[in-house]
């Protein structure tokens, strides 16, 4: 969505250069097989390459470039020979390994892994552990930026460069050779591990600062730096020699060693457990199955010593909210907010399938009239496309068009509806056809598709294909669903398939494309630059245009039968969505570092986020790249209407206003959670504005009113069908669902509600059951009670699922009266006057199980401004635990302990409870989500 192309002053502390465009990236990696996406093997060698009715070239447009340095020379993959046939996963964590995008830097540029932080140098590999945020950019960006505590490789290793020699899912093996010397170390996201492979010296550790030794057990060794702890492990029989900064050990004939990063010194007796189970790939698998998504994450490994074949994984927020596996009390400091430890080689997430639908359902509140001169005012327009060339813009016009294709069917416009399906179809077969003034071609080198005329990098840097094409898609999937001739792999279908196979490919053995080129399956979303070229790591601006490609993917395979990509596509939406949620709006606000003064970021970074865009610092534009464009793929933002209504109002803090520009999207994003505030301000100007270039009066017309009809979409109810919605005003509940097939089926809603739903027909019906509910909402700025909810959060919420976290152990240490890696529940924003007479109270439901002599202990801290300074702070009387299976009730007539600190008012104020054991040697529990797992605070 960029309309200008400025290049905003710099982003402190970020390498210069354009990115990526606005994207939204979220195309999860995790698949099974090719599921019939057309032939897998490399094009043949001739200029035109048929495709169906459809034809791609071989060979760039005359005076067109592919990928190049930053001074425009052309570059091909850095891979070692191993590799070399292996399609290439651009838009990753660590893409920078294999697209050297600077030409003085053969190595790499910082990666991202989390928690630990990593930069190829020519003597091995920088690793770090970033902790503390830094806030820049005139406070518009917050960053965990890479900073090495040591670099791991081998005495006297000085290679010329760095090549990616093995990949899989989230994990990645860098190769240094300088002749004599070969060094491999395998990374990836969630790993505190790195597994070292290496011959020709000694393994070698550099460590930024003089190390101070914790623990020496021969070839075991516990060593802190700049306040990390790590643990060295080299081959048994070895010995690790500490001399200053340096530390070597001899390798005794074998290739081997490890080193992980401990979240805490007692810890290394666990870690040291899993040194030589060394980790050999990563695969994510998913399953959609009725109105829920699965996921399952893997690593592959191999005991180098010894039989054991375990690990260890920190899991992002994102996977530890929807998981009920167990974890261990260990956590890491991450740019996405706590990791959670995992001690197992596996976990799986289970969420709601998020429904797409092809338009809203019909409603009273519209006016078909008036929508069809808005409409006719769109099919009647000397331009259509509005001059439209490369691939981004052309993909924006196919998409404003897409919209209202099923909108004109629903009232009856059928001549309008067949003159937009026409005017898509012409375009997308000029683009389908090589030769022409706009096509497609292929590069053997680096195993992609680009359009030409190309935009915003994605031929010189192979930014944003998911964005760009993401349009493709949703068109061809709303042509597919009036015409499935036209959607036929032998008419224009495989090149729909190519573009998919380019951007969201599920096949891990597909020879001409990588798998999910830019979706981090680990990572929950995607990423926007093909370089990775970046002091902050890889971004993604437009996390909706990702949502788009998944939307998109949903409703091609629906319309066309292939149920394998629309199961991808689910995943994939639902999976982002929880990113989105958490990383981009801080919806749960457990993210974003309390010295960040903003509610949402416009783009999210490797090290962290930016109150930003690529073009602008427009707060509309800031605000509005998250949403475009709107959808029936756009709904599962309905999911934090609380975050909405933040969004919005830090929009008009920082606009001086409502919006001008951008205001058709941001109505649309504000109906979503507050329908009758949108109409308000579509009514105030009553059709007089401008729109969005990828939007119309006529869809925005139709988006609000009907949602003002029929209530924001409930997210609490989902239909087996991912084709389906719900939404929810004043005690009624609309259900609606397109079913694309051949025979007609009967959708089942998870309140059980049926509906009945004819073959290739959209079906809507009403019931009793909801009142459009707002279960994020944290409470009126005068109550006064929360829930424990999972996740870290304190809610006024009552519609959250009942659940359990787990209390870290004391470790035999007596803790009374001071809080140790204690689970930490927080409201933010909470405004409130001292209440005459109260005091702090609360009701929890504690269990140790078995175990004897634990005591859970709580202390209730008061920021009183949200500065980040606890003005206030009530420690209370730990509760001895029984040793019997069964939650015990823990309360404030234990008593205050300690009390330091005055209460006053609550401005935009900060409420902690913190909950860890004081004493034994056990883990413990807490339960979450129940009228027993509440805290009352003193205020009104």
């Amino acid at each position: 969505m960029i309309e200008v192309l400025l290049m905003r002053t710099s982003l402190s502390g970020l390498a210069p250069g354009l990115a990526s465009r606005p994207a939204a990236a979220t195309l999860l990696a995790i698949a099974v097989a090719a599921v019939g996406l057309g032939p897998a093997a490399s094009p043949a060698a001739a200029a035109t390459i048929p495709a169906g009715a459809g034809s791609y070239s071989d060979s760039r447009p005359a005076g067109t470039s592919g990928p190049t340095t930053n001074t425009g020379a052309p570059v091909t993959p850095k891979l070692t020979t191993a590799a070399r046939d292996k399609p290439v996963p651009t838009n990753d964590w660590w893409s920078s390994l294999a697209y050297q995008r600077y030409g003085d830097n053969p190595y790499s540029t910082p990666m991202y892994g989390h928690p630990l932080t990593y930069q190829a140098t020519a003597s091995g590999l920088e690793v770090g552990y970033p902790t503390t945020p830094a806030i820049v950019g005139d406070g518009r960006q917050y960053e965990y930026a890479h900073k090495a505590d040591l670099t791991v490789g081998l005495s006297g290793l000085n290679s010329p460069d760095t090549k990616a020699d093995a990949w899989s899912d989230w994990t990645v093996t860098p190769y240094w050779a300088d002749g004599s010397r070969t060094f491999r170390a395998t990374i990836g996201h969630g790993m505190p591990f790195v597994y070292a492979k290496g011959s020709g010296g000694d393994a070698r550790i550099t460590t930024a600062s003089t190390p101070t030794v914790f623990s020496d057990d021969g070839n075991v060794l516990g060593i802190t730096v700049a306040g990390h702890h790590y643990a060295l492990f080299a081959p048994t029989g070895s010995d690790w020699n500490v001399s200053g900064t340096a530390i070597t050990a001899g390798l005794g004939g074998k290739d081997y060693f490890s080193l992980a990063v401990l979240p805490s010194t007692d810890a290394l007796a666990t870690y040291r457990k899993y040194a030589f189970s060394f980790v050999t790939g990563s695969q994510a698998a998913w399953q959609s199955t009725g109105s829920t998504v699965k996921a399952t994450y893997s690593l592959t490994t191999e005991a180098k010593e010894g039989t054991e074949r375990g690990t260890l994984q920190a899991l992002y927020r994102h996977q530890w909210l929807h998981t009920t596996d167990a974890l261990t009390p260990y956590t890491y400091v991450s740019p996405r907010g706590t990791m959670k430890v995992r001690e197992s080689a596996s976990f799986t997430t289970s969420q709601k399938n998020n429904g797409v639908v092809p338009a809203l359902p019909a409603s009273s509140g519209v006016d078909k009239a008036r929508l069809a001169g808005y409409l006719n005012e769109v099919a009647n327009a000397s331009d259509p496309f509005s001059g439209a060339a490369d691939t981004y813009w052309t993909g924006k016009a196919l998409g404003r068009l897409a919209q209202l294709v099923p909108v004109a069917d629903q009232i009856g416009e059928t001549a309008t509806r067949d003159k937009l399906l026409g005017l898509m179809k012409g375009r997308l077969q000029e683009w389908f056809t090589a030769g022409g003034a706009s096509e497609f071609s292929y590069d053997k080198d680096w195993k992609t598709l680009t359009g030409y005329p190309a935009s915003y990098g994605s031929d010189t840097e192979l930014n944003d294909h998911h964005f760009h094409y993401s349009y493709y898609v949703y068109a061809a999937a709303i042509i597919a669903q009036y015409d499935q001739a036209w959607a036929a792999d032998s008419a224009w279908g495989t090149m729909i398939k190519h573009l998919i196979r380019d951007t969201a490919n599920p096949s891990r053995t597909d020879s001409a494309y990588p798998f999910l080129r830019g979706f981090d399956v680990y990572a929950g979303h995607s990423w926007a630059s093909g370089h990775q070229g970046f002091a902050a790591g890889n971004n993604q601006e437009s996390s909706s245009e990702s949502i788009n490609l998944s939307a998109g993917l949903v409703l091609w395979g629906a319309a066309t039968g292939d149920n394998n990509l629309r199961d991808l596509g689910s995943f994939l939406l639902t999976t982002e969505s929880e990113a989105i949620t958490q990383y981009w709006f801080d919806a749960s606000q457990q993210v974003f570092p309390a010295s960040f003064g903003h509610d949402t970021v416009g783009m999210v970074w490797g090290s962290g986020g930016a109150y930003s865009t690529w073009w602008t610092a427009n707060p509309e534009e800031i605000h509005g790249i998250n949403v475009l464009p709107v959808t029936g793929g756009s709904l599962h933002l309905a999911r934090e209407k609380a975050a909405i209504k933040r969004n919005i109002a830090e929009m008009e803090r920082e606009n001086g206003g409502p919006a001008q520009e951008w205001r058709d999207l941001l109505w649309q994003f504000e109906s979503l959670s507050d329908p009758a505030a949108a109409k308000a301000k579509w009514d105030g100007v009553n059709g007089n504005y401008e729109p969005e270039q990828g939007e119309s009066k006529a869809h925005t017309y139709h988006w609000i009113n009907t949602l003002n009809t029929v209530g924001a979409p409930d997210m609490t109810v989902s239909g087996d069908l991912p084709t389906s919605a719900v939404f929810s005003k004043d005690g009624t509940r609309t259900y609606t669902a397109h079913n694309h097939g051949s025979t007609a089926r009967t959708v089942t809603f998870s309140d059980g509600r049926t509906l009945s739903v004819p073959a290739r027909s959209t079906a809507t019906s009403t019931g009793p059951g909801g009142s459009n509910p707002d279960p994020e909402e944290p409470g009126p700025s005068t109550g006064n009670t929360f829930r424990l909810k999972t996740g870290g959060v304190l809610t006024t919420a009552t519609t959250d699922p009942a659940g359990a976290d787990t209390v870290a152990s004391a470790d035999g240490v007596n803790r009374d009266g001071t809080p140790y890696r204690p689970t930490v529940y927080e409201v933010k924003k909470v405004n409130g006057k001292v209440a005459s007479g109260a005091a702090t109270a609360f009701r929890l439901r504690v269990d140790a199980g078995t175990k004897v002599g634990l005591a859970p202990q709580v202390r209730v801290s008061y920021d009183l401004t949200g500065d980040g300074t606890f003005d206030r702070a009530e420690t209370f009387r730990y509760f001895a635990t029984d040793p019997v299976n069964g939650w015990e009730e823990y309360t404030q007539a234990s008593g205050a302990q300690a009390t330091t600190g005055s209460l006053g008012e609550l401005k935009n104020g900060t409420v902690r409870l913190e909950v860890w054991n004081a004493l034994g040697n056990g883990t413990s529990q807490v339960q979450t989500g129940t009228d027993a797992a509440v805290l009352k605070i003193p205020y009104v």
